[in-house]
């Protein structure tokens, strides 16, 4: 029987990842507008400047009140409707397809490498090994899918629909090209996410599973579930920073367009190297150096400490293990049964085509 070559373990792995995102999506964006809630008061003070870019790109939102999963379903339900739930849909399946291919890809060449030259063979490698090789898949993964995924938190937490090239240039127009690598660097610390979930999931099969019993959609779903709960947990705080990170802000110490009539309201928001010229029906361009809400990662956690305390690093927590766990817990669940219709799939167009992709006798 034809088995898959690297390209098609991923490309199984990849339809695997999008399948299960899809069923979650909802969740995906109710998490997604949890951690990037901020103090209301802090909203609504930098709001009554009254200095706002016109069509600026996607901000952070105030929050409501001990905001959780029902409340914010039932927000997101009364304010945008159904499609509010599918925002970035297109952009997050993209970003979920490339960096599963990408991950499985690199995962399965560095472990088979590993394996043959290393471990001359053996299968069952150690936990640290595992997570090493983890690592360094996902690491390898996200320095090319990491655009996607920003484009994807700005139309989730877009008030209305945009498309995703309209994104793409809103991020290319005020951040430059860098603006597309936003959060990476916590992003490449959590490269350590995957690599304890499948180290786990690697870890208790091996564990669970008697000599010779055959892993079933069933445990795979359950050992999929407690494996990305625990790797959720421990990797949190980093999530919501890399969430916070990527998406967007207005910030009154920013470079900001501001509109003729705040000006005539209040000349002295004109800079001394401006005329004080309020007849003209054009905007005024406010000079102001640009300012970062966060520095980093490190300096989002400190901040959300300070306003919220350690329950703040945790905000969403419980929208983002629901759906992570059902998310990975389907993709083991249904990833034996994919590669079996993926074989049957790449047999099929190799011998249309004439040549072999994605499988190997």
């Amino acid at each position: 029987m034809a088995k898959l070559s690297p390209f098609g373990m991923a490309f199984a792995g990849a339809v695997g990842g999008v399948v299960s995102g899809a069923v979650v999506y909802p969740l995906d964006t109710v998490k997604t507008r949890i951690q990037t809630e901020v103090d209301s008061t802090k909203k609504a003070a930098a709001s009554s400047s009254g200095i706002s870019r016109p069509g600026a790109p996607t901000q952070l939102s105030p929050a409501t009140r001990k905001a959780g999963v029902r409340k914010m379903l039932i927000k997101i339900l009364k304010e945008q409707g159904i499609a509010g739930f599918y925002r970035g849909f297109g952009a997050s399946m993209l970003n979920t397809f490339s960096m599963q291919f990408a991950y499985f890809y690199w995962y399965t060449i560095v472990r088979r490498t590993y394996v043959t030259r290393v471990a001359k063979g053996v299968e069952a490698l150690g936990t640290a090994t595992e997570l090493i090789l983890g690592a360094l898949a996902a690491a390898l993964a996200q320095l090319f899918t990491i655009p996607v995924s920003v484009i994807a938190t700005r139309q989730q937490l877009s008030d209305k629909a945009v498309s995703f090239m309209t994104t793409l240039r809103a991020i290319l127009a005020d951040d430059g090209i860098t603006g597309l690598w936003r959060g990476l660097k916590p992003s490449l610390v959590l490269t350590v996410n995957p690599a304890i979930t499948y180290g786990m999931f690697e870890r208790l099969k091996l564990a669970l599973l008697k000599e010779g019993e055959k892993m079933t959609p069933g445990k795979a779903f359950y050992i999929g579930a407690l494996s990305k709960t625990l790797a959720t947990v421990v990797t949190y705080p980093y999530i919501m920073a890399k969430t916070r990170l990527q998406a967007k802000y207005d910030d009154v110490d920013a470079e900001e367009d501001v509109p003729v009539e705040r000006i005539a309201a209040d000349p002295s928001t004109i800079t001394d190297s401006e005329p004080k010229d309020v007849t003209t029906s054009t905007t005024k361009s406010n000079k102001r150096k640009k300012k970062e809400k966060y520095s980093g990662a490190i300096d989002c956690l400190s901040q959300v400490y300070k306003e919220k305390g350690f329950a703040g690093w945790y905000q969403g927590m419980q929208a983002q293990i629901t759906k992570a766990v059902l998310s990975q817990a389907l993709l083991f669940g249904i990833k034996d049964i994919l590669e079996a219709y993926v074989v049957l799939a790449l047999v099929y167009y190799s011998k249309a085509s004439g040549r072999s992709v994605g499988v190997k006798n």
